[in-house]
């Protein structure tokens, strides 16, 4: 299982449209990001900056297997009108890396 963070930016004023849109997402795409391997992804919002979240298998599988699913084309399609840039799924790498974790209690 792997955690990836990821970091977006929505254009200026389109705060109230992405919280209205990821209020819910299509049950398809759902079904799709599951069967793609992704346990959990949850976002946070800090004015136009997007945070994300993401369990998953494999992020690059996932990746790979969402790239043309049927479910994912019309969304991104969506996304893109409001994110500045646009996921063309050309990298794979996400560019948010880790530098410290709060270690786990022993004792």
């Amino acid at each position: 299982m792997e955690t990836v963070a990821l970091h977006t930016r929505l254009k200026p004023g389109r705060e109230a449209d992405y919280d209205r849109i990821h209020a819910v997402i299509p049950a398809e795409l759902d079904v799709a990001l599951r069967e793609a391997g992704v346990r959990s992804w949850r976002i946070w919002r800090s004015g136009r900056d997007l945070f994300h979240v993401v369990e998953v298998e494999d992020y690059a599988r996932m990746r790979a297997r969402l790239r043309d699913h049927p479910a994912n084309i019309p969304w991104q399609a969506r996304m893109a009108e409001l994110l500045e840039v646009e996921d063309d799924y050309s990298g794979s790498d996400p560019d948010v890396k880790q530098v410290w974790e709060l270690p786990h209690e022993t004792g």
